[in-house]
């Protein structure tokens, strides 16, 4: 009998106690025990398990589950009797940052406190203890939201030494989503302050701290050492291109797989693995996103779940506002296209705006890229970065960046729905009318300049619209056919509809008088190059092949 798939849960106790779906990652705490690093940070991917892993380890760790070995008596870890003996023992300091996402310095710094008083308030019962001196005690008190900055700082430093001076432990600190307070700073305007407040509240508690057992931290970054971790020369990091706990994050396809044979979904593997199939961690490949495949797993449904889960505001910012080059790059992505670039997997947040590189490198920590080959150090003849070769990760993610694109220009009362009708009605008036409504609102936040570069541009804004039409059509752009490569063609997958081709101008005078005459040039160029070839090949009737040429100057737009 299948187990229930219980969607949103992230508490590791609860789903043990209730019996709900789950893959066993304990292998995770002894690779890491073993490891005997000191503060360990690993980065992965939004909803890849990071929080439950970190609940997990609380479980197995913290003196206040002491007895309750029962929760991992089906686990791998209790095969090894030494584990058996650790489990339940230590002190343990546990905390998120995931929910740290105010839009200005004063609220993101008031909700870090509250959630380091919080650790205070579980640990109360010190107060009444006879190991505090009244000084200690003076400090406990002063802990709360309103605290200063040195009281803040060393907030987790003293805690540690309180919980070593009650229990003869060194304490373990679990710190789950460590660098979200820092996406949302670099979003809201307010890096720096967030920087130094980060920065000496860690280095207090990993660095100078003679308390600490060991630590753990996750996040989807790996933040500069110079911005945050300056101070920290015992930081063991771990990225997603490390060998290091591989598995532990995400589930592999073998995972996948005998998920599908429990929920009676084994037809489903080779749609499974199109949707939701290639993540690379380290040299293991074919990892799947733990939330899609639940959600797969509940539902029986296809859908971009693990895209959904958030406003993806970072990624988003970094793209939208991106130089063209990164528009440009970014197209081919899209395509299906793989795009070779140095990677520096420490994010420098202040490079975001102007360094192509740290772009990539964000969208690689963040999971919406994977590497398909990296150059090998050996053969490298310069100092320079090693070059990667990246692509976009599965369809989900494709689906989720056309959607994205879309958003962008679905302001106010647009509707993309408008131009999708219009174009299978052949209605060109239409057509005209909402491009042009867009291009005027919209299309000079993301720099139409002349050149051949805005007929890309345009390239690209039509093809994210045609997501509507996945279902209906076979989309392919910038393919051969005849004596050229058409822009983008439609092909039904029902031949019943008609296939349609498009084809994109910008405006040049010396070529042409004005937009008609562009317009002219673009259809005049799908007969002269035969770019119906391929479709005719297949059997389609010239009455059934629809051609539209598109004109650009600047913001004005023609179609004919």
């Amino acid at each position: 009998m299948a187990r229930t798939v219980a969607i949103g849960i992230q508490n590791f106790d609860r789903i043990i106690e209730n019996g709900y779906f789950y893959i066993d990652k304990t292998e995770f705490i002894k690779e890491w025990w073993e490891s005997g690093d000191s503060v360990t940070l690993v980065t992965r991917p939004r909803r890849f398990g990071k929080t439950l892993n970190m609940s997990m380890l609380e479980c197995f760790f913290s003196n206040k589950y002491e007895g309750r070995a029962d929760l991992f008596e089906s686990l791998s870890i209790l095969e090894d009797e030494n584990y058996r003996k650790i489990q339940g023992t230590y002190p343990v300091i546990s905390l998120s940052f995931a929910n740290v996402k105010e839009t200005n310095y004063a609220d993101a710094r008031k909700k870090i406190c509250i959630i380091l008083a919080e650790a205070f308030i579980a640990n109360s019962f010190l107060l009444e203890s006879d190991v505090l001196e009244e000084k200690d005690k003076e400090f406990f008190r002063r802990v709360s939201m309103d605290m200063d900055d040195v009281s803040a700082t060393l907030s987790l430093h003293y805690l540690s030494k309180y919980l070593y001076l009650y229990y003869g432990e060194k304490v373990i600190i679990l710190l789950d989503e460590y660098d979200t307070p820092m996406q949302e700073a670099y979003v809201g305007g307010y890096w720096e302050q967030m920087v130094s407040f980060i920065r000496s509240l860690f280095n207090s508690t990993c660095k100078t701290n003679p308390w600490l057992g060991r630590a753990v931290m996750t996040g989807i970054t790996r933040v500069s050492k110079e911005s945050i971790f300056s101070d920290l020369n015992n930081l063991k990091v771990v990225t997603s291109t490390s060998n290091e706990y591989a598995t532990s994050f995400g589930f592999t396809e073998q995972e996948v797989f005998a998920a599908l044979e429990e929920c009676g979904l084994e037809k489903e593997k080779e749609q499974v693995k199109r949707w939701y199939d290639g993540f690379i961690f380290g040299d293991v490949q074919d990892i799947y996103n733990p939330w899609s495949i639940l959600n797969f797993l509940d539902t029986g449904k296809y859908g971009a779940y693990w895209a959904n889960t958030s406003a993806n505001s970072l990624v988003g910012k970094v793209i939208r506002e991106g130089s063209r080059r990164i528009k440009l790059s970014f197209e081919k992505l899209l395509k299906g296209e793989h795009l070779r670039c140095p990677i520096d997997e420490q994010i420098v947040f202040s490079q975001l705006d102007n360094n192509e590189t740290a772009v990539w490198s964000l969208l690689l920590a963040s999971g919406y890229l994977k590497v398909l080959d990296m150059e090998r150090e050996e053969l490298m003849e310069t100092c320079n970065d090693p070059m990667y070769e990246l692509t976009l990760v599965n369809y989900e993610t494709r689906r989720m960046f056309y959607s994205m694109v879309r958003g962008w220009f679905a302001r106010e009362e647009s509707n993309y729905n408008d131009f999708i009708q219009a174009l299978l009605q052949e209605d060109v008036d239409a057509m005209n009318v909402y491009m042009n409504r867009v291009a005027m609102k919209m299309f000079s936040y993301f720099d139409t300049g002349g050149g051949a570069e805005p007929e890309r541009f345009y390239h690209g804004f039509v093809l994210g619209l045609m997501v509507e039409l996945a279902d209906r059509y076979t989309l392919t752009s910038n393919r051969e056919s005849g004596f050229g490569r058409y822009d983008v063609m439609l092909e039904p997958r029902n031949q019943e509809d008609d296939a349609i081709i498009l084809e994109f101008k910008v405006y040049n005078p010396r070529k042409e008088k004005d937009l008609e005459e562009a317009v002219a040039a673009a259809l005049q160029q799908i007969e002269d190059k035969r770019y119906a070839a391929t479709l005719e090949e297949k059997g389609f009737a010239a009455d059934k092949i629809k051609k539209y040429g598109f004109a650009f100057e600047g913001k004005q737009v023609l179609i004919g």
